[in-house]
């Protein structure tokens, strides 16, 4: 695929990917090590590659996995250099509008799958994050040679590095591991709340859908699903089943189309228009979506719920609870 801009090239080429797939300068604080010596390396993280040992604290990173610049940044660094997944663009610093601390100094915005390793050793990095990533070992060796790289968590290849494990990762690697386990603390005691207040939920099955200018598609074990699970819902048991290990989503024909019926649908669409879905009529012969249990949703929600940083799923989660309230209303 060809990358037509930085920007907009990282979740084209994975929607591309998921349908392919499912077809066949720091802050101060914790330092991240358990003793002072100094002798002792700065951080040490595992990684499916081996332990990845960085002797000194990183001055210049480069921050590449989906959502990585985002968590770099909530954990007081800056990079130097950055993926745009999403596709927020250059003039925004490749970052969504709930990120809270935004760069004094413009990132490079590099490719995303299809990455120009050059303009990356141009940057003169002294780490690389790609902790959510296609853990590629060829794109892992080729970061490698640059800077020491956290490359993803161990299983974690084809984006399976749970958020949890990559909010853990950076922040060991920039010296912020007490921080990060506050933030995943925030986030625990944020969704129980939710969790909390709609007893109704527990237990109800819920199906992740998207469409694609390639066809329809549903996520299995993916960070949208476990939004879905932390507020009580059960993967709905048919898409469950199509899924396979080591894939994060399911591609779905027409005819399959019915399998995502559930007690509530949560749908977005990639690159192309809402009506895409919310017109077409085997989509609307679902009877969740008959009956007004599914969501459609778009823009900035969208966009968070699907990157899936801290920052970004306590905004989806503001938005998206009255949504699934209003959608529910009368159901339990």
């Amino acid at each position: 695929m060809s990358r037509p801009s930085p920007s907009r090239s990282g979740i084209a080429a994975l929607a591309a990917c998921f349908l392919a797939l499912s077809g066949c300068a720091a802050g101060g604080g914790d330092d991240g090590r358990e003793g002072g010596g100094q002798d002792e390396a700065f951080a040490t993280v595992e990684t499916e590659f081996g332990e990845v040992v960085i002797e000194e604290r990183p001055e210049r990173v480069v921050a590449l996995g989906w959502g990585d610049a985002e968590i770099a940044l909530q954990l007081g660094v800056e990079p130097v250099g950055a993926a745009d997944w999403i596709g927020f663009g250059e003039d925004v610093d490749g970052i969504g509008p709930w990120v809270e601390h935004t760069y004094s100094e413009s990132p490079e915005i590099l490719g995303t799958m299809e990455l120009d390793y050059e303009a990356v050793a141009a940057l003169e990095p002294d780490l690389i994050l790609d902790v959510n990533s296609s853990g590629e070992q060829e794109r892992y060796e080729r970061l490698a040679a640059i800077a020491d790289t956290v490359g993803v968590g161990p299983g974690g290849a084809n984006y399976l590095t749970t958020g949890e494990e990559q909010v853990r990762m950076i922040g060991t690697a920039l010296g912020q591991a007490e921080r990060a386990e506050e933030i995943l603390q925030e986030q625990e005691e944020a969704f129980a709340e939710a969790a909390g207040q709609h007893p109704e939920w527990q237990d109800l099955t819920v199906s992740v859908v998207t469409r694609t200018s390639e066809g329809w598609g549903a996520y299995t074990q993916d960070g949208r699903v476990e939004f879905m699970q932390e507020l009580g819902f059960t993967l709905n048991p048919e898409i469950e089943a199509l899924g396979a290990d080591g894939e994060w989503s399911v591609s779905l024909s027409d005819e399959q189309l019915s399998t995502v019926d559930a007690d509530l649908i949560v749908a977005f669409p990639i690159f192309i228009g809402e009506e895409e879905i919310t017109e077409d009529p085997s989509w609307n012969a679902i009877p969740a979506v008959a009956e007004g249990r599914a969501l459609v949703i778009t823009g900035e929600l969208s966009q968070a719920f699907s990157l899936g940083t801290p920052e970004a799923r306590g905004y989806a989660l503001d938005q998206l609870v009255p949504l699934i309230e209003d959608s529910l209303a009368g159901q339990a």
